[in-house]
């Protein structure tokens, strides 16, 4: 039996809050070393492609060796990938990776140019955000492409090996750290970070839907 205090009491009560959290979109925001990587290593791989994709006229006595692609004159003596030798063997591999760097750079291009005309600045923030499907689908771009970049790179590395160093045995160590290791080494360094900072939030964000956490807007 209900007593009327107890009926009063409950008629007075609320009802349960149904109001569910409110959810913010999921958000991506590029650190400044992402950014400062795409800024140098872009025009490179730009260049670099070119010199490949357009050889001979790019090498030495070429129509348009001088004066962008002087610098490649060098190069091509260290890394014989580059040079004549490969060339005059009709040698695949230079010309493939040349084709796969221009795939890379436009992925790249897709990154940025969704970062730059749908990223907001936030409070505090000196970069830009995206967020939701924006921040997706530029993620997954700049992901697929970092995993292309290094995959392509140790490749670059593993033939070297178990060729017996054919294309840069000849070079006195001192330069082949100098003109072959480090330069090539960023482009193992970089997008291994990139894939795991990317990756990272990638995974971060397929737990938190499958989870069906709600993340609550401050």
């Amino acid at each position: 039996m209900v007593t009327t205090r107890s009926a009063s009491k409950a008629a007075s009560s609320p009802p349960p809050s149904t109001k569910s959290p409110s959810i913010r979109p999921w958000t991506h925001t590029p650190s400044h070393l992402t950014l400062l990587w795409f800024a140098i290593s872009l025009p490179l791989v730009i260049w670099d492609s070119g010199y490949v994709l357009l050889r001979p006229l790019t090498m030495e006595g070429g129509s348009l060796h001088w004066p962008l692609y002087v610098p490649y004159k060098l190069y091509g003596e260290v890394d014989h990938v580059y040079g004549w030798k490969a060339f005059r063997a009709k040698s695949g591999f230079t010309s493939a990776q040349g084709l796969l760097n221009v795939v890379e750079t436009g992925m790249y291009f897709v990154y940025l140019y969704v970062y730059f005309t749908a990223g907001k600045r936030q409070s505090g923030v000196s970069t830009k955000t995206l967020s939701g499907r924006s921040a997706a689908v530029a993620l997954l771009f700049a992901f697929s492409a970092a995993v292309m970049t290094l995959s392509k790179t140790v490749l670059y590395w593993l033939q070297e090996y178990y060729s017996g160093f054919d294309n840069i045995g000849h070079n006195k160590f001192g330069d082949l750290v100098l003109l072959w290791i480090i330069p090539n080494g960023l482009w193992i360094v970089f997008p291994t970070y990139m894939v795991y900072v990317m990756g990272s939030e990638i995974i971060e964000g397929l737990a938190t839907a499958s989870t069906g956490a709600a993340i609550k807007s401050e």
